[in-house]
């Protein structure tokens, strides 16, 4: 497609490089691609993230005639990248972008700049550029080209489907025939398809790099109860570098975010559903590293734009491989270290399949294949990046991974798959390869349903013949079978297997050949799970000797108060300080039934014995274990005391939020316990005469224990749960707190 152009010399590229960007010399095909483009050719640009694709349409732009529209999907990108290209410049105006976050005035401004020329770069969301009057005015602007940045969005099968993509081709022809490029981090050869197709470029010339970023480490764990505490850890062990942290939800990124700030870790929450102004302050926070952590929706969060993020965490998996591939891109775009941590359990994965319900059949259909992906990746124990880069259509030998994916570098338990590949192939061959691989797996394994039957494949002789092995193993089976070659997915049909010249030669001539075992993510979790629930119904104290030393300290303390020993600390304080070794004051108030009032009065002393201990006996304090959990009771607490000052009536208080007067009490006990002073005498003089009162309270000055048991057996008959409870919040009340 011919344009007028300006004819320039390698040499002078190199000059314009240096000029506006400092580099003296082009990345990868970055060079090639520049000048494909400058003879006004249509070229399609496949460049993992941090290959530098912008530079592939940015410089041009700059030194040629003309503007250059950029179409992109993200208006948090599109910032960054005109502030950037500013900075080349003594001209503001040098770029531009117009979308639903400018006024008319500044809508004004930019179109001026574009008619008198100054604008060299002006990027547009898809939805700006469909209007008509945007149509009418860029008809009379001189358009050196267009670049369709993020292309995947044009295809169904992309992770990103924008269906305003789809009408870019007759947009850009009413406008004006000029080149296209079109650049995207992510594309399978069926998406490669699709963009050229659309945007009716089927003769671009295509530059694909290697979608191996080496520098990136891959890792998939099994996300049990602990998710959060686990994340906590991780993140504290990276001693404040910067991160990013995917979620499905906006309500989960609310929720995490959250937890991390009252955990010490500086984090934001950032998606679609805040102010366009606060996102701007997150995202300008996390660039200025203000801010370390930033929790994203899954997608929305791409438009984050950070050179060293070193750690990308996946709490939900994506609904596609190229999502997660998207995303784990914005991890060492410098080059320097990325770790890529993903979260996975089967429960998410039926969540994802949930949400396709309602949608046409056919985009059910390439959702669930999307998926399944997915699920193969997390699942397999062979070469993650391997699996990454077969996904893409990419040859990768595991030797190159370099140990920098999970099952590399701790390798699972490998098993002789010669005649698992020839019963899959042979089974392949006699359905006619017209079926995917669960259906495959339910012939192998002999699982009869009404889809066999319909079929008769009940009936085949291969039926069964894999059932001393499960579905699992035949899933692993199916996937290495694929990432080794001999089988092909046919996505233009959903997913149905193909054996492809490679596998035909291993059916006529087998060999030997060694696969992996598949993880086995439920069996870790349940693992894990059942081990939280053994600590966490009372154990053992970790550390017996502490344990013992602080019961001392607590008696010597209470003598000297006064008191008897549970004012002070009761005993679950005393485990749990002998499990997480406070030291300061903020890791005291972190503990069992100790609140701000309990460790300021009483915690100091506590503190220093713990200090000398952890220093004397070389202990490592596992603190970032400790995980405080957002209080979602707070409100009604804050309720509780509030309304105690009003000397309103317990009764009345417990009506008021719909819980039983039991459940209040055992607030009250809770807020006392941890240092707060309440006043219920009024509440307690309605309902005991002073006689009860002063017996219970004598008893409990006396006491070792704050048993309510041990008190009714010493007490006798004549009291009542409720009312040796209620003047143990008074006794704890006004001698402890």
């Amino acid at each position: 497609m011919p344009t007028e152009t300006i004819a320039t010399p390698t040499t002078d590229l190199k000059i314009h490089l240096q000029k506006y960007f400092g580099f003296n010399k082009f990345k990868g095909q970055q060079e090639a691609v520049i000048t494909n483009l400058m003879e006004g050719k249509d070229t399609f640009v496949i460049m993992p993230t941090g290959g530098g694709k912008s530079m592939c349409y940015q410089l041009p732009a700059l030194i040629q005639e003309g503007t250059c529209i950029v179409v992109s999907p993200l208006i948090a990108l599109m910032k960054n990248q005109v502030d950037a290209l500013r900075n080349v410049s003594e001209v503001d105006g040098i770029a531009h972008f117009l979308n639903s976050s400018l006024n008319k005035t500044e809508i004004t401004r930019v179109k001026n700049d574009m008619k008198s020329g100054i604008t060299k770069l002006l990027y547009v969301a898809p939805e700006s550029l469909t209007k008509e009057e945007n149509i009418a005015f860029f008809k009379e602007i001189k358009i050196s080209f267009f670049a369709i940045d993020e292309a995947h969005c044009i295809s169904e099968w992309g992770h990103d489907f924008r269906p305003e993509y789809r009408r870019l081709r007759s947009i850009i022809e009413a406008i004006g025939t000029v080149p296209i490029i079109a650049l995207t981090a992510t594309a399978t050869p069926k998406v490669q398809q699709d963009i050229m197709k659309n945007l009716g470029m089927e003769g671009a010339k295509l530059y694909k790099s290697s979608f191996n970023r080496d520098n990136l480490y891959y890792e998939v764990r099994p996300k049990t109860s602990n998710v959060n505490k686990d994340i906590i850890k991780y993140i504290k062990g990276t001693n404040g570098k910067s991160g990013i942290i995917y979620c499905l939800s906006r309500k989960k990124v609310e929720e995490l975010a959250e937890v991390l700030k009252v955990n010490g870790i500086n984090a934001s929450p950032y998606h679609a559903g805040l102010e366009a102004k606060e996102r701007a302050g997150i995202q300008d926070a996390f660039l200025m590293e203000d801010l370390n952590v930033i929790v994203a929706t899954i997608a929305f969060g791409m438009g984050i734009d950070k050179p060293d993020v070193r750690f990308v965490i996946h709490y939900d998996m994506p609904k596609s491989l190229e999502g997660y591939y998207q995303e784990t891109g914005r991890a060492g775009r410098d080059g320097g270290e990325g770790n890529c941590i993903a979260f996975y359990a089967q429960k998410d994965i039926d969540k994802l399949e949930k949400f396709l319900n309602g949608k046409p059949v056919a985009e059910q259909e390439i959702g669930k294949e999307l998926i399944s992906e997915v699920v193969a990746f997390a699942e397999c124990s062979s070469c993650r990046r391997k699996q990454l880069l077969n996904y893409f259509g990419e040859v990768f030998n595991e030797e190159g991974c370099n140990k920098m994916c999970d099952s590399c570098l701790y390798p699972k338990e490998k098993f002789e798959a010669e005649d698992d590949i020839c019963l899959l192939l042979d089974t392949i061959t006699f359905t006619k390869q017209q079926f995917k691989d669960e259906h495959l797996i339910h012939i192998i394994t002999g699982t009869e349903n009404s889809v066999i039957k319909q079929f008769k494949h009940d009936k085949l002789k291969l039926f069964g013949k894999g059932s001393k092995n499960n579905a699992k193993h035949w899933g692993a089976v199916v996937r290495q079978t694929i990432v080794n070659g001999f089988l092909e997915k046919d996505v233009e049909a959903y997913g149905l297997l193909k054996i492809t010249d490679k596998g035909n030669e291993f059916m006529e001539k087998p060999y030997s050949i060694k696969f992996t075992k598949d993880h086995d993510f439920e069996v870790d979790v349940q693992e894990d799970e059942d081990s939280e629930a053994g600590a966490g119904k009372g154990g053992g104290v970790a550390d017996e000797t502490l344990f013992a030393m602080l019961k001392d300290l607590r008696k010597k303390i209470a003598k000297q108060k006064q008191v008897p020993p549970f004012v002070v600390f009761q005993d679950p304080s005393l485990e749990d300080m002998a499990t997480q070794y406070p030291i300061t004051m903020d890791d005291m108030k972190n503990i069992t039934g100790v609140g701000t009032g309990k460790a300021v009065r009483f915690g100091k002393e506590f503190i220093d014995l713990i200090s000398k201990y952890v220093e004397e006996n070389e202990i490592e304090r596992a603190q970032d274990m400790v995980v405080k959990s957002v209080v979602n009771k707070s409100g009604l607490k804050v309720h509780i005391i509030q309304n105690i000052d009003k000397k309103i009536g317990l009764n009345d208080i417990a009506r008021a939020k719909g819980i039983k007067i039991d459940e209040l009490i055992s607030e009250v006990e809770h807020i006392v316990s941890s240092g707060t002073k309440v006043n219920i005498n009024y509440y307690i003089n309605d309902v005991m005469d002073e006689d009860k009162q002063e017996e219970i309270f004598d008893y409990f000055k006396e006491c070792e224990t704050d048993s309510v048991s041990e008190a009714l057996a010493e007490l006798g008959g004549d009291f009542e749960e409720s009312e040796i409870r209620l003047m143990r919040i008074k006794f704890i009340s006004e001698l402890g707190n």
